[in-house]
């Protein structure tokens, strides 16, 4: 049996999760007015089209009712733009306690279920020609026979069960199997047949996925991935009267199927994720405690961030008070102003502010050197930029007699 490489999350016990195809022309009229009756009914308690972008990709609508006389129940249902096909769309429901099959399915809670005409066309399977509340024979060509089943095999949105007809049934045995199902299953289930000669192709097409499907009888499909612990054996059925009895231990074995744990269909994590984090009708109550709620968040990020500021300022505080004594110990005067507090360019000189202050060094320094033919040098004058005024330099004695005791002419004595 194949078996995905990615672990999926397991679906929510309080989740109802279905999908099909509405193959009519005005989908969001049957919506509307089945909604519209069904509240007026006390059916549901309200129901409300959230706003969406004119340029959306989907038409929502969502519902809420109460089952089992106290467990509310939230429900979205979004609805794609149309195709050549018709609509498909998407159901997800939550209910406040563990789902439980014996609930009223949340489709008839969107889509009527008794109308007859184009009140019916919501019942395809997404993506094929399948119906969810009838019998889907099998095509009678063995590719398109394999085709179907190789799709309908790794499905986990539905149910796929495949009943083999050990001989041709009359008009009793071609009774649905749909209407028998617990009501949160009547939506969820496809009913595939297989005529008597089609066993060996069905079981050649199922193969692959290790199940087989006893000759006159019944298998429930795994999907991919299987739930856990499922064995082809435990949920197929050795024999299955089409008779027009109740076929009680197929009923029972898609039932312990349907209320197993199974991973959640992919792309379901998106849907579930809209219904509790996008939904729009809430009640009085509801709203309040929202709004409450919301505030307790923002007043919670304003505590972090004022929380973020004061350590921030002590953290300040303490690397100011390091690098004083720091200064303190090492002989090194303090700055005349904080860093914070300075108006004044404290980027690099440019080259020429660099060269301009050399020429004036040089400069200075010329002037400390005296004159030919003058006494004892003046003290020269500080810099102004330098913090402690130069000190005199010592007097030089006068070169001039040296200078003519030592310049005489060769040749000539001493008198």
């Amino acid at each position: 049996m194949p078996t995905s490489t990615t672990v999926r999350p397991t679906t929510p016990p309080t989740v109802w999760l279905a999908r099909g195809r509405h193959v009519g022309a005005a989908a969001e009229d049957v919506l509307r007015r089945n909604l519209r009756d069904l509240k007026a009914r006390g059916v549901i308690h309200d129901h409300m089209e959230p706003p969406q972008p004119e340029d959306g990709p989907e038409k929502v609508f969502e519902a809420r009712w109460v089952v089992g006389g106290e467990v509310t129940v939230r429900a979205r249902l979004a609805l794609a733009p149309p195709s050549e096909g018709g609509r498909e769309w998407v159901l997800a429901a939550e209910a406040e306690a563990a789902w439980d099959l014996e609930w009223p399915s949340p489709a008839t809670m969107f889509w009527p279920e008794e109308a007859e005409g184009a009140e019916t066309e919501w019942d395809r399977l997404s993506g094929s020609e399948l119906r969810l509340r009838d019998i889907n024979p099998l095509p009678s060509d063995d590719k398109d026979l394999r085709r179907v089943l190789r799709d309908a095999a790794p499905d986990t949105w539905a149910v796929h069960v495949v009943v083999h007809e050990a001989m041709t049934p009359d008009e009793r045995g071609r009774r649905p199997l749909a209407p028998l199902l617990p009501p949160g299953l009547r939506h969820r289930v496809v009913e595939h047949r297989a005529a008597p000669h089609q066993l060996r192709a069905v079981n050649w097409a199922l193969r692959e996925f290790g199940v087989e499907l006893p000759r006159g009888g019944a298998v429930v499909l795994p999907g991919v991935p299987a739930p856990e612990g499922y064995d082809g054996g435990g949920f197929s059925v050795r024999t299955v009267f089409l008779d027009g009895s109740r076929p009680a231990e197929l009923i029972a074995a898609v039932t312990r199927f349907a209320r197993a744990a199974r991973p959640l269909p992919k792309g379901a994590d998106e849907v579930v994720t809209a219904l509790r984090e996008d939904w729009h009708l809430l009640t009085l109550e509801e709203e309040l405690e929202r709004q409450r709620a919301l505030v307790a968040m923002y007043a919670e990020a304003l505590e972090a961030m004022t929380r973020s500021r004061d350590l921030y300022r002590e953290a300040a505080e303490r690397a100011n008070e390091a690098l004083a004594a720091y200064r303190e110990s090492a002989g090194v005067p303090a700055p005349a102003l904080p860093a914070q507090n300075r108006t004044e360019d404290t980027r690099p000189a440019s080259p020429l502010q660099q060269l301009t202050r050399t020429l004036e060094r040089l400069k200075l320094g010329k002037s400390r050197h005296p004159e030919p033919g003058a006494g004892r040098p003046a003290m020269d004058t500080p810099e102004p930029a330098a913090p402690e005024p130069a000190a005199p330099e010592p007097t030089a004695p006068d070169p001039e007699p040296l200078q003519a005791e030592t310049t005489e002419a060769p040749g000539s004595k001493t008198l």
